[in-house]
């Protein structure tokens, strides 16, 4: 998920060596982090390849309207940083009303990047990449799909989601970019700071309203109508969706209002739009946290050096909420010391982020227990100071999917009980702001839009051939997210990669291998590689 959020590194995959954005809530859900990975994307000032007939490719792209959509060939869409994976894309831009309610009223224009297949002879059928966040920009997450070889036979589609870096107008707020900075050195679950975190959101919320941006039509809804839109102009029978962290829960929407256009579906890091919201995002860090300690337990040097691990967390975040401790870190790139305030509810958003780096949280918390917070401090801050952390997520897109499609239908209440129930020693104060979605709902109460319609919150079902995937250390959409989703949709294949954080695309060469597998025959995944897999060897301190 994306909120007031940071990014987490990535382990390297086995075989290929890259960097990934996130993959999503508030990335990520998701996915929130510990030191900002750079996105691999294109520069302001570098247009990309201009689109051309001759590029190889099962998809055309000439200019075709449909209804109120019109495709348009063009330059590739921007980014941040140049992404070689898009190295002969044929790009363009989608243009839709921004309200499909007010079909007279304002377009919004959404980029567009089609990397073309490895092989000569591509399968019909492309694959629509399907980002994190909410609020991440697909087109910036190319060079995971492809170092991923999610292009071998197919042609991989990028489309910029509305409000996202690339699309115009965009919902980014760099305020609240600059409060996630700040924030490092306050007590994070003090009432000044929530004070200040809503006030960062408002401000937000005024200056995109000042800009006349129709704030309730950035959601799944419209987003669905988007790519559906875009497959019609492109002139597509059917494809094939890969959804990461919040993707997939776009994914499960698409899959429930537009199956008919869908050849197959893939799933990785789940978020079920039926239960989104803070009891499942507590769930799923108990699940994430309970599978790195038991790792630990299992490991006999590790469970020697570090016994009790689980222990030892829970009564860090009760001492560090009733005394939180203040030092001082620099950072890569700088020797400008900075301030950082760790508390108890600080600490179990880092330990929500740092299953991504697995093999050193033992080590860590064992420090942090004696006296020696510099380590925990340093990767809590890095990934808010970092510059791949402003101007980046779409603020105005992931507060359009929580405050009209979760806050609404889970009560306060509902939402401390999955606190209690997670984890019953941790103090109320920790229990009352689940992890990735601190002060969500007075934030809510300053977005201010309309609740979607109840239906949102339908479970998705069907017989669409789809593939469930999660990792087994993943605090941020827990694997049984799998099994949850699978129950109502026929031909799912649920799989649970060991030892792996969320987006397990991302880090574990065996998951790349099923995910592509899974394309070429949805019935049958290949998923022997599971069998060889080993747990992470946890760092061993003096």
């Amino acid at each position: 998920m994306t909120r007031h959020r940071t990014r987490a590194p990535r382990r390297r995959a086995p075989v290929r060596r890259f960097q990934a954005t996130s993959a999503c809530v508030a990335t990520g859900l998701l996915v929130t982090g510990l030191l900002a990975a750079p996105a691999q994307a294109r520069s302001h000032g570098d247009p990309g390849p201009t689109p051309s007939p001759s590029t190889g490719g099962a998809i055309g792209t000439t200019a075709r309207t449909v209804g109120d959509a019109r495709f348009e060939p063009g330059p590739c869409p921007k980014t941040p940083e140049p992404i070689e994976a898009l190295k002969g894309a044929r790009c363009g831009t989608l243009t839709v009303p921004e309200n499909r309610a007010k079909p007279t009223g304002k377009t919004i224009k959404l980029g567009v990047a089609i990397a073309p297949a490895a092989t000569a002879t591509p399968k019909p059928d492309p694959i629509v990449w399907l980002a994190g966040g909410p609020g991440d920009d697909a087109v910036g997450e190319a060079k995971m799909a492809i170092d991923g070889g999610l292009n071998r036979d197919r042609d991989v589609i990028f489309m910029s989601q509305r409000g996202t870096y690339s699309a115009e107008p965009n919902v980014l707020c760099r305020n609240i970019d600059a409060f996630n900075a700040r924030s490092v050195g306050l007590v994070f679950g003090a009432p000044s700071t929530e004070r200040l975190h809503v006030q960062a959101t408002k401000t937000c919320r005024d200056k995109l309203a000042a800009r006349g941006i129709d704030l309730s039509a950035y959601n799944d809804t419209e987003s669905t109508a988007d790519y559906e839109d875009l497959r019609a102009t492109l002139g597509i029978k059917q494809w094939n969706l890969f959804g990461i962290s919040y993707g997939t829960h776009l994914a499960l929407v698409y899959m429930r209002l537009h199956p008919e256009g869908l050849r197959s579906v893939g799933i990785d890091g789940i978020l079920p739009p039926s239960k989104g919201g803070s009891a499942l995002t507590w769930s799923s860090a108990k699940q994430g946290f309970d599978g790195l300690f038991k790792a630990c337990e299992q490991q006999p040097a590790c469970d020697k050096r570090y016994p009790n691990l689980s222990a030892t967390f829970d009564r860090l975040v009760r001492q560090l909420e009733a005394k939180p401790v203040t030092t001082s870190v620099t950072l890569p790139g700088s020797d400008k010391p900075v301030k950082v305030v760790l508390d108890g509810g600080a600490l179990v958003n880092w330990m929500t982020s740092a299953t991504h780096v697995a093999p050193q949280v033992p080590a860590a918390l064992d420090e942090l227990a004696h006296g020696k917070p510099q380590r925990i401090a340093r990767q809590w801050a890095g990934g808010k100071l970092s510059p791949a952390a402003m101007g980046r997520v779409a603020h105005g897109l992931s507060y359009g999917v929580f405050c009209s499609e979760w806050i609404p239908y889970e009560t306060q209440e509902q939402a401390l009980q999955g606190g209690r129930e997670a984890f019953p020693t941790f103090p109320r104060s920790v229990q009352a702001e689940a992890p990735q979605l601190t002060y969500l709902r007075p934030d809510c109460d300053v977005w201010r839009v309309p609740a979607a319609a109840p239906s949102i919150r339908d479970v998705t079902r069907g017989d669409i051939p789809t593939l469930a995937i999660s990792g087994g250390f993943d605090s941020q959409t827990g694997a049984d997210n799998g099994p949850y989703v699978a129950r109502t949709l026929s031909k799912a294949k649920v799989v649970t990669v060991p030892y792996e954080p969320h987006v397990v695309f991302a880090t574990s060469k065996c998951a790349q291998d099923i995910t592509v597998s899974f394309f070429d025959t949805p019935d049958a995944p290949k998923t022997g590689c599971l069998k060889s897999l080993k747990p992470p060897e946890f760092e061993i301190g003096r």
